[in-house]
């Protein structure tokens, strides 16, 4: 009995106490429920809006770092780019190849070939890069189907509304007259019986071959004699015959110019950034607001982030919504600007080094440029360069200005790209075809979970890790295989190799000079390739929303420019149903 009272008596006791456990485990959960709020969420400490500037290493904050304990390794970014075993401005692989593109003797000249009931006009879509593409394709398909091509119309019913016809854009005498024995062009379309002449118009399919040309449109111009293709992007194949992909390297990258007062203002903006320093390098942004809505990334801005992009995707009735963690695990972000000088440090690009952006508004403006400005103060544009009265004839049409912005930018010792957009893959490729001039591109796929961890490594560490993981996206001979991307990105065919210089590897670098030619990039680091790694970006011949994505951007109110010259490319419901 008494073992039964003592029991009894214990089981009193505890379950007075259970009001008091219980009150105490609740305001601990409601404490913890507050810290929880409180505290910084771990997806935002990368993101591009924190105070990364404290990174830029001066001689004060060393010591601050160094006295703040040893718990954790020291990312200190240093102003210098540190001593590499390679020049960053050149290479000496490029002297060992150079762009081919003649045509062949069995090539017949365009007077036999063409016949004379047969006319091929096409309408280009979207801003001046894409367009670009179009025309060019437009005379290889012109070559195939024996016809004699109309110089093509200009997309003027885009977002930007750009009024240019093609011979306020490009030297339109200079294109007939370099491709004559290619393909006959005329600036009009013939008078038919005395009256206007109205072409059918129809369409057709993307990465259309030789042999769709034949069976799809051939038909149709016997019939018509005078036809008229719309939408004309991306419309050819990217592998064809030799001789029509000489074709279209002539077509691209000799006989498309720009007007004379386009070439004087670009050449202008060149000698300016010529005469601040020996060397610089042009940064193709891509951080528009726009840009950044459709790719379906998120920076970490919270909730003015979301409800400022939210509002921009509700232009595209088919966007589907995406995994922000997800698009940028596989590559598919852009890096911040942050992110990108980062990088360029880690390349061996030191502060001293001049840069010239082109890009249209950037996302939060200022904001988010600070920290790039802070590793590279050398920071330029075409507005900071030119004056106002200097720009005022191209700066209320988008692609003029974008034409000017694709000028500093070919001619460029370093050219970076920040998404392998339109603007991307036509720089990317004539930069091959013209000498091999260094062309880095970002892998990104490699780079995010680099910049996640930045602050549990040193310097030195993710410097080592940057270089290795850009190795084959650097604009280095053969680091693309023959055929893979666009052909726009990759002109292999129009690339041939120099054996016998090759074999006098001891000669010295070429000296750097003005030109297309001129500028190159040592290998050294980045011989071995790194293909596995580069990101897929969707396919512009299969994807109805890659249109707006190569070349979507925000556009800039006082100076019309749009992310240079692929970015004033579309007006988003129209190329949604293409």
């Amino acid at each position: 009995m008494a073992f039964h009272r003592r029991r009894h008596s214990y089981y009193n006791r505890l379950r007075s106490l259970l009001p008091l456990v219980s009150a105490v485990s609740g305001f601990l959960l409601i404490l913890f429920a507050i810290l929880s709020f409180l505290a910084p969420s771990p997806s935002d400490s990368g993101n591009m809006y924190d105070n990364r500037l404290s990174h830029v290493a001066d001689d004060d904050e060393a010591g601050a770092e160094s006295a703040a304990g040893d718990s954790l390794p020291v990312f200190r970014v240093p102003e210098r780019g540190g001593a590499l075993d390679r020049d960053i401005w050149s290479s000496r692989n490029s002297k060992f190849f150079y762009g081919c593109s003649n045509a062949s003797h069995g090539f017949r000249n365009a007077d036999s070939v063409t016949k004379p009931d047969r006319y091929l006009l096409i309408a280009t879509s979207g801003g001046l890069n894409q367009q670009r593409t179009g025309i060019t394709d437009a005379v290889v398909a012109a070559r195939i189907l024996n016809a004699t091509l109309v110089v093509p119309k200009l997309d003027q019913k885009s977002f930007w509304k750009d009024s240019s016809n093609f011979s306020e854009i490009f030297d339109i005498d200079w294109f007939i007259s370099s491709l004559k024995n290619d393909v006959k062009i005329i600036k009009e379309l013939p008078r038919k019986g005395g009256k206007t002449w109205t072409p059918h118009s129809m369409r057709v399919a993307r990465k259309c071959s030789e042999r769709c040309y034949e069976t799809r449109v051939l038909p149709a111009l016997l019939k018509r004699h005078a036809i008229q293709l719309g939408k004309f992007d991306y419309r050819l194949a990217n592998r064809l015959d030799t001789q029509l992909q000489k074709l279209r390297c002539r077509a691209n990258y000799h006989g498309l110019r720009f007007t004379k007062a386009i070439r004087n203002m670009g050449e202008v903006l060149v000698n300016r950034m010529r005469t601040k320093s020996k060397h610089y390098i042009t940064l193709h942004l891509r951080f528009e607001p726009d840009m950044l809505a459709f790719s379906g990334c998120y920076y970490g801005g919270g909730d003015r982030e979301d409800k400022d992009l939210s509002a921009i995707r509700k232009r595209w009735k088919t966007l589907h919504s995406k995994n922000p963690e997800k698009e940028r695990r596989h590559g598919k972000c852009p890096l911040t600007p942050h992110e990108v000088g980062l990088m360029l440090r880690a390349l061996g690009y030191g502060s001293d080094v001049h840069i010239y952006v082109a890009s249209g508004e950037v996302y939060r403006g200022e904001e988010t440029l600070a920290p790039l400005k802070a590793l590279f103060p050398n920071f330029y544009t075409k507005e900071t360069l030119a004056s106002h009265e200097e720009l005022q004839p191209f700066s209320s049409f988008s692609s003029r200005m974008a034409a000017l912005d694709f000028i500093v930018c070919d001619e460029s010792d370093v050219f970076v790209t920040n998404n392998n957009g339109n603007m991307a893959k036509i720089l990317a490729g004539r930069r091959r075809y013209f000498g091999h001039k260094p062309t880095i591109r970002p892998n990104a796929k490699k780079l995010y979970r680099l910049f996640l961890n930045q602050n549990n490594m040193t310097w030195e560490a993710f410097a080592s890790r940057v270089r290795t993981y850009q190795k084959g996206f650097m604009g280095e001979p053969k680091e693309v295989r023959p055929g893979r991307g666009e052909f726009h990105e990759n002109p292999h065919t129009c690339i041939c190799g120099d054996t016998e210089t090759k074999t006098r590897k001891e000669s010295p670098p070429r000296k750097l000079g003005k030109g297309y030619n001129n500028a190159t990039f040592e290998g050294g680091d980045f011989e071995n390739q790194n293909l596995d790694t580069d990101p897929d970006p969707l396919d512009p011949d299969t994807e109805d929303d890659q249109d707006v994505v190569d070349d979507i951007g925000v556009f800039n109110n006082t100076s019309m420019d749009y992310d240079g010259f692929n970015s004033e490319d579309h007006e988003f419901e129209d190329l949604l149903s293409d």
